[in-house]
């Protein structure tokens, strides 16, 4: 898998979700910004969806087993925030509250939720709200 492209594709797609959160409902654009982000969720799925739910698959094994395997597109986040990463190079970050729920083997009882988060890709997981970490690339 090329991840560079696949960065460049989940950039566009998270991008395209914040331009839909910010118009809001009300929008009379609103449905044609819906329609491209659905479009562009189903390229990025077409292109990546495979390699991806397979590496979501190992990373669930490792340390989800209970936790049935969603699409790719599941474990993007609602609305991604614009940051810098410590080399200044531009990323994307999460809200704690952000992606699918977990159970993990570690943390049986407590809430936690995987998401997916370009710039560069990653799967991380999130844990009560409180603390995070990454789970692909190890």
């Amino acid at each position: 898998m090329d991840i560079g492209a696949l960065d460049l594709s989940l950039i566009a797609v998270v991008q395209k979700k914040n331009e839909l959160h910010k118009i809001g409902y009300q929008d009379l654009h609103y449905d044609e910004v819906e329609d491209e982000l659905h479009d562009m969720e189903d390229a990025l799925m077409e292109e990546y969806g495979e390699e991806m739910e397979e590496i979501i698959q190992e990373v669930h094994d490792k340390i989800c087993p209970d936790t049935d395997v969603l699409l790719p597109i599941a474990y993007l986040a609602n609305i991604y925030i614009p940051t810098k990463s410590s080399d200044g190079s531009d990323t994307f970050d999460v809200d704690l509250r952000e992606g699918v729920p977990v159970i993990l083997d570690e943390y049986p009882n407590q809430l936690s939720r995987m998401v997916l988060v370009p710039a560069p890709p990653r799967l991380m997981v999130q844990v009560n709200r409180k603390k995070r970490f990454l789970v692909w690339p190890e």
